[in-house]
C-alpha cells in the first residue's frame, strides 16, 4: 500500500512539474473582456510628398528591372505622412501613415500598402489601425483591408477605401482622401 501511496504522490509530481512549463492560456468568451463592439468611420486625407526639402516617401528599394518597368516594379519605399483633416497640406493634422508600399505590378501601378495610421489628435490620439493590402492607384476609389490596431482600435477589422484627390505627374505628390470603416471594441 506504501508503494502504491508512494506510485500515486510521484505520479502527482510530474503532472504538476510538467504543467509549470506549459504556457497558461484562458479561454475568453465574446466580447473578449473588452466591451460592446463599435464601428468608427474616420475621414482624413494622406499627403504623400516626394519632392522638395523634406519628403515624406522615400525610395529605399529598386530592382535591376525597376529603370526599365513602366510601372516601377519592384521599387520600395519607406512613408512617413502626414493625415490632416483636410485636403490642405495646412489643415490639422490627426496622424501619420507610416510604413511601407512597394510597387507590385508588372502590368499596371499597382502597389502593396504596409502602414500604421498613428493617431495624434483626439479620442483616437496614440491609437493605430493596420492596412494591408493592394492600391491599384489610378483606380478612382480603391479598397484595402484594415488587419488590425492598438488602442482603442484592439482586434480592429474592417476597410479602408481611397480616392485620389490630387496627383502630380512631376513631382508624384498626390494627396488621397481615406475613408476608413473599422469595427473594434
Amino acid at each position: 500500500m506504501a508503494g502504491f501511496l508512494s506510485i500515486i504522490i510521484f505520479l502527482l509530481f510530474i503532472i504538476v512539474a510538467s504543467a509549470e512549463n506549459q504556457p497558461s492560456s484562458e479561454v475568453l468568451g465574446p466580447p473578449f473582456g473588452f466591451g460592446k463592439e463599435k464601428m468608427s468611420h474616420l475621414r482624413f486625407f494622406f499627403h504623400d510628398i516626394l519632392s522638395g526639402p523634406n519628403p515624406t516617401a522615400v525610395r529605399v528599394a529598386d530592382a535591376p528591372s525597376t529603370n526599365k518597368s513602366p510601372t516601377l516594379f519592384g521599387a520600395v519605399a519607406m512613408i512617413d505622412d502626414p493625415l490632416t483633416e483636410g485636403p490642405d497640406p495646412k489643415s490639422k493634422l490627426v496622424g501619420r501613415a507610416q510604413g511601407l508600399y512597394a510597387s507590385a505590378s508588372q502590368e499596371e501601378a499597382g502597389l502593396l500598402m504596409v502602414m500604421n495610421f498613428a493617431f495624434v489628435e483626439g479620442k483616437y490620439n496614440g491609437s493605430t489601425l493596420s492596412i494591408l493590402g493592394r492600391n491599384t492607384v489610378f483606380s478612382k476609389v480603391r479598397e484595402m483591408p484594415v488587419v488590425g490596431g492598438s488602442g482603442l482600435f484592439r482586434f480592429a477589422r474592417g476597410y479602408a477605401e481611397a480616392r485620389t484627390h490630387t496627383f502630380n505627374l512631376t513631382s508624384g505628390d498626390a494627396i488621397v482622401e481615406y475613408n476608413v470603416y473599422a469595427i473594434h471594441y
